[in-house]
This record gives structure tokens, C-alpha cells and sequence, in this order.
């Protein structure tokens, strides 16, 4: 019998009206919202009826993408649908912690937004973006990185797909640089160089932040975006030194199904992180949440 995993959307997922048809339909996914609510007055109103340009600011983005994660893997788990391991993407990664236990609802909706706080300040302080490389190998990205000073490669989703993050007034020039090399390189509409060493300070000050919180060992096997492994005992600096760091998204799916994995649920807004599966390894079933349809169709095809 293979192993299922519930894997959580991160941030570029949003959309307006995420996690309203779950809300409205799971009385456990309405109880994460409702924790959020009471924290964040406003946070329900911008899931539901936000516009793009609203929920696009990181310190909205994160607390509700992450409000739909937990939401969507709720709704699983009262459903009936267990996982073996777990996984997010970036801001996921906050949800899953939460998911696993190691956390409180509470506590993990606390953490993500003082992440999306110190992010946004983070990316204030410096004109930056992020571009998405296609057709081209880890190593060769890496190696067009390195011929510019302030562009790094940040998260490895898949074969031939891997983000950068750097500077505004030198990714024009490496996404020439990437097309003279045979490749393809489009700008994403993000706020800040984020998984980059230009997130470095956010790091730190999240570190201080988890300092002060408990954090147990979660109940269900976590893996780390940065090491692409389980999470040991060492989960605060994992955890912080994360936003600063490349995404090992495509190793840490591969870990997974080596492990014994052989179903993936997506949590949360979008089909993302399922088509990236998907991609990675096309004999695994995959599946996403984000409202009563996907689901019913996720939990009769985790049954089967």
C-alpha cells in the first residue's frame, strides 16, 4: 500500500474567492478561518473578496494562502483522508507545520504573519523580483546565475523549470542572457527577491521569533524545503533559514516517493504543486483541494 501526501500551495497561488466553497462546506475547514478571524480581523473578507492587487501584497498573500492550505487539509482529514508525510512550499511549509502539530492553529497563523511581515519590510528595502527559467538544466541556471552578481537561482521546482530571484535592474539583462543559452525566462509578478540572500534579515528576525515559541515534534513526517529530508530536531533554524534559501522542491518530491509515497494532495489555492508532481514523476496519482468538488474527487481517488 503506498503512502499519501498532503502538500501545501505557497505563495503566486492566490486567487479571489480562495477557500469560500470550503468554508461553506467543512464545518473543519471553517474553524481554521474562524481562528484566523479572531487574530486577523479582515483576513476572511480578503480570502473570499479581495481583489488580485490586494491579496498580491505579501503581508496579505501569506496569511491567507496559508488559511486555505490548513483549510483544504482540514477538510481532508475530517473527510476521513490520512497522510503519511507532508510538504509545503515555501509559505506551505508554515501551514504543514501546523498540520503536523507541532504548532496550534493558532501559534502557526501567528508565525506566518510575522513571516509575511518581515518579508514584505524585507522587500521593501530594494528593487527586486523573481523570473521563471524554462527548458534549461539546474547546472546551466546555476551557471548563468553565476555571471551576474545579484541573481540567484532560488527554487528548483522541476526538470527544465527553476526560479531566480535578483536584482530589477539586472534580471532584463540574465533573461536575455537565458535566451541566447537556448532557454526561456519569464518575470513573475511577485513583490521581492524572496528565497534569496536579499531575505537574509527577514531570516534572522523569524529566527527571533521562533525563539519565542514552542514548537513540538510534528506527528507526521515533514519535509524540509531546504534540506529536501524529514525535519530532525532541529526545526527553528530550518525553519527561518528557509526564506533565505533555495526551494529543493523537485529533490524533496523525489525523497518522498523513494520513501513510498505514491499519492500527492494538493492543499490549497491552485494546481501548482500538482502539476509540478506530476512532472517530477508521472506514475504517482495526483490530486488538489480548493473547494467541494476537487475535495470529493481527491478523497474518492485517495480511497481507491
Amino acid at each position: 500500500m503506498g503512502k499519501i501526501v498532503f502538500m501545501f500551495s505557497g505563495q503566486g497561488a492566490q486567487y479571489t474567492g480562495m477557500g469560500k466553497a470550503l468554508y461553506d462546506f467543512s464545518s473543519a475547514a471553517r474553524e481554521v478561518f474562524d481562528i484566523a478571524e479572531k487574530i486577523r480581523p479582515g483576513t476572511i473578507e480578503q480570502c473570499f473578496s479581495g481583489s488580485s492587487e490586494e491579496l498580491a501584497v505579501t503581508e496579505n498573500t501569506q496569511p491567507c494562502v496559508y488559511c486555505v492550505d490548513l483549510a483544504a487539509a482540514a477538510a481532508l482529514k475530517e473527510a476521513g483522508i490520512s497522510a503519511s508525510m507532508l510538504a509545503g512550499f515555501s509559505l506551505g511549509e508554515v501551514a504543514a507545520l501546523t498540520f503536523s502539530g507541532a504548532v496550534s492553529y493558532e501559534e502557526g497563523f501567528k508565525l506566518v504573519c510575522a513571516r509575511a511581515k518581515l518579508m514584505q519590510q524585507a522587500s521593501e528595502t530594494i528593487s527586486a523580483g523573481m523570473a521563471a527559467v524554462l527548458k534549461l538544466s539546474d547546472e546551466k541556471v546555476i551557471t548563468l546565475c553565476n555571471d551576474f552578481d545579484n541573481i540567484h537561482p532560488v527554487n528548483f521546482n522541476c526538470d527544465g523549470q527553476v526560479v531566480v530571484a535578483g536584482l530589477k535592474d539586472q534580471l532584463d539583462g540574465f533573461i536575455a542572457h537565458v535566451k541566447e543559452n537556448g532557454g526561456r525566462a519569464m518575470p513573475l509578478k511577485v513583490g521581492g527577491a524572496f528565497h534569496s540572500p536579499f531575505m537574509a534579515g527577514a531570516a534572522e528576525a523569524f529566527e527571533d521569533v521562533l525563539g519565542a515559541v514552542s514548537i513540538a515534534q510534528p506527528q507526521v513526517t515533514l519535509y524540509s524545503n531546504l534540506t529536501a529530508k524529514p525535519y530532525g530536531e532541529e526545526i527553528k533554524p530550518l525553519l527561518a533559514k528557509q526564506i533565505c534559501s533555495p526551494v529543493m522542491w523537485r529533490r524533496a518530491v523525489e525523497n518522498m516517493v523513494e520513501a513510498g509515497a505514491d499519492t500527492f494532495v494538493e492543499a490549497g489555492p491552485g494546481k501548482t504543486l500538482a502539476g509540478l508532481v506530476s512532472r517530477i514523476n508521472p506514475d504517482v496519482k495526483v490530486f488538489n483541494v480548493e473547494d467541494s468538488e476537487s475535495l470529493q474527487a481527491a478523497v474518492e481517488g485517495c480511497a481507491k
